[in-house]
């Protein structure tokens, strides 16, 4: 499906989705429609869908993606063909309009340099990162929403050895990883079809050789088989979670994994193993537009930082 087949049903906002300088497109239930652009979010006055036309819209795009999108399902989440994120919530959860977020990725062509001219990471942490991606460590990318989590992932993976098949794992496929061989699977939760979700598709792709593992993010009970699959032998796993600080990304990865157990194992315990699992922990934070690396921590160091 190509992208112009969109734009008919998204036409008041088609010039902000053409930019390429607008990372965020916000239209909110009341028909206000901002943007993110360099870091700073603005209204758009005058920009406007008429009265149902972006709910129609919405109900068509969802149809042609084979996705669901009604009063009884009525979360919406979707790529859209030029590779952007579609997120749509609609009435009765939002009133009297939808509201829909349309995260662009201006930045999935960075290189590590870009990163560092916008001094996003300096050189000696580019070195640190780039070499433990090419050697195989299991490295954690820690962040807020927007922080520019994606963004480095996206980066650190094409350190990944040509040799390596990488199986990519997304509920909405935003990482572009320009490798000769890389397979990108998306989980199915909001379509017509059978639901699959990522502990469904994780153990799917376990079966298919995998020789690196990249995660989209991190966030249920999925986190129980992603450390098993670590503790079996898959090393150079790479992914994300939503967390405040190195410590409390492991913390996080711990908490998710214990609602995928079940079998009463102590948090601190799960702690130990996430601890043990992963080698490389990255905090990145987004501080009025500027996203940045602000830690590195290894897994000696936050062995070390643990209670004994």
């Amino acid at each position: 499906m190509s992208f112009e087949v969109i734009i008919p049903f998204l036409k008041p906002i088609e010039h902000l989705l053409r930019s390429a300088t607008i990372s965020e497109i916000m239209v909110n239930p009341d028909g206000s429609v901002w943007i993110e652009e360099n870091g700073d979010i603005v209204r758009q006055s005058g920009v406007r869908f008429d009265d149902g036309a972006l709910m129609t819209g919405l109900e068509v795009i969802a149809n042609r993606f084979g996705k669901k999108l009604d009063a009884d399902s009525p979360i919406l989440n979707l790529r859209l063909p030029d590779g952007s994120r579609m997120a749509a919530l609609i009435p009765p959860v939002v009133n009297p309009e939808p509201m829909v977020t349309i995260r662009k990725h201006t930045g999935r062509n960075f290189t590590i340099h870009d990163l560092i001219e916008r001094k996003a990471l300096t050189e000696a942490q580019a070195e640190v990162l780039t070499e433990h991606v090419r050697q195989g460590d299991n490295v954690l990318i820690s962040g807020s929403t927007s922080s520019g989590k994606t963004t480095l992932a996206n980066v650190l993976a094409t350190f990944i050895p040509d040799n390596k098949r990488i199986l990519i794992i997304e509920d909405v496929a935003e990482l572009h990883i320009n490798k000769p061989h890389v397979v990108s699977a998306e989980v199915q939760l909001d379509t017509h079809k059978s639901q699959i979700d990522f502990s469904d598709l994780l153990r799917a792709i376990l079966r298919h050789s995998p020789g690196r593992i990249i995660i989209g993010e991190i966030r249920g009970p999925e986190a129980r088989v992603f450390l098993d699959a670590l503790n079996t032998g898959h090393r150079g796993s790479l992914t994300t979670i939503h967390a405040n600080s190195a410590a409390d990304a492991l913390r996080r990865l711990a908490q998710l994994a214990m609602r995928g157990s079940g079998d009463g194992v102590p948090l601190h315990d799960v702690e130990e193993e996430c601890g043990r699992s992963i080698d490389m922990i990255v905090q990145v934070v987004n501080q009025d537009g500027w996203r940045h690396v602000t830690e590195i921590r290894t897994s000696a160091e936050h062995a070390d930082a643990r209670p004994s």
